[in-house]
């Protein structure tokens, strides 16, 4: 473990940028312990057994369905504004203390307000205040990705993008497909994408995860997505990889969840630098950091250390994750000038 430590320090230092982070994947275990107590919850007294529950152990099996088991766990601690507001400033805090400069949180209002029926337009709210604050508070630039899944209903979605697309001055940048590919169309939802385009809202969709890479096309082509969520089996095409290529799309890549959830059998065997060497647009992200027990430092480090990317490389790949970021023009060269300065490219 010394070897990964003193590795480690050097990822730390790195300024960084994450596209695919969940909301719902960030919370503290202790944040959930304290939540528990607070609400008389019942779960397990102890911080381990509450672990197995809504992080992935080792001992785990690593398919889709356990790695989405956690979040059903997940869903009933969100019960109160006052819970809201603590998990989305602590994950910003979080991802502030390992040197990310540029973060976009992805959340799912749907989610978040089902504990206690809150109005989405209240959950909403409360993201978006906590965010500006958090982000204010730790000098991090935070913008904000409302996330539908496809198991829920085109209604849902529809409310959620039209709510999104109001808010577009508060900070809240896009609009993103995500849950479970495997079992459930894209179809019903190609109109509401197709309006929060038009709406302003910017485009990014969990594709070619659990899927094959036609759902990848299918994303850019029906969905409108500017950058795809994954990714990982574009290879598995060529012409969709040619697609992806011609349209520069970004892929927001997350080594450890897809190996943990079962995407990849090991987490050498991933695809990141042969998706990079084909051209692919390549940004390496966490998903969901405390499910993974990982950080961003953790991910560049096995992006490095375990798929061989060179350094050089991985420092371009930040700037990249910048130059993909959902960001207005002048803020975007004022970061992705400033990226390139710290990181001597």
């Amino acid at each position: 473990m010394e070897r990964v430590t003193a590795s480690l320090n050097t990822y730390r230092a790195l300024p960084k940028v994450e596209l695919h982070r969940h909301l719902e994947g960030s919370l503290r275990l202790d944040t959930m312990v304290d939540i528990a107590r607070q609400h008389g919850m019942t779960i397990p007294a102890d911080v381990l057994r509450l672990s197995t529950l809504v992080q992935v152990q080792e001992e785990d099996k690593f398919t889709f369905q356990n790695f989405l088991s956690k979040f059903n766990t997940l869903r009933m601690f969100y019960r109160s504004p006052d819970v809201i507001h603590r998990i989305t400033r602590e994950a910003i805090e979080d991802a502030a203390k390992d040197n990310v400069r540029y973060l976009e949180l992805r959340f799912t209002p749907v989610a978040l307000s089902r504990a206690e029926r809150f109005p989405l337009h209240d959950v909403i709210d409360w993201v978006i205040a906590s965010a500006g604050e958090a982000a204010r508070k730790h000098n991090v630039n935070v913008k904000l990705i409302a996330s539908v899944n496809r198991h829920e209903s085109a209604e849902l979605a529809e409310q959620v993008a039209w709510l999104a697309g109001e808010r577009i001055g508060n900070g809240l940048v896009a609009l993103d497909l995500a849950g479970n590919e495997a079992e459930f169309p894209s179809q019903p939802f190609y109109g509401i994408f197709k309006e929060a385009k038009q709406a302003g809202l910017h485009i990014t969709i969990h594709a070619g995860e659990w899927g094959p890479a036609a759902h990848i096309r299918e994303a850019i082509e029906e969905l409108g997505a500017e950058r795809i969520g994954h990714g990982v089996r574009v290879l598995e095409d060529e012409n969709v990889a040619a697609l992806a290529r011609e349209r520069g799309t970004a892929f927001e890549v997350c080594v450890t969840s897809n190996y943990q959830s079962g995407v990849v059998g090991t987490l050498e065997e991933h695809p990141l630098m042969k998706m990079f060497e084909n051209g692919i647009n390549v940004t390496i992200n966490t998903d969901d950091p405390s499910i993974s027990r990982i950080t961003l430092s953790y991910e560049y480090y096995n992006a490095c250390d375990a798929l061989q990317m060179p350094q050089y490389t991985l420092k371009e790949r930040i700037v990249a994750a910048a130059q993909a970021g959902f960001l207005p023009d002048d803020e975007k060269e004022k970061l992705v000038a400033q990226l390139k300065k710290e990181l001597k490219l």
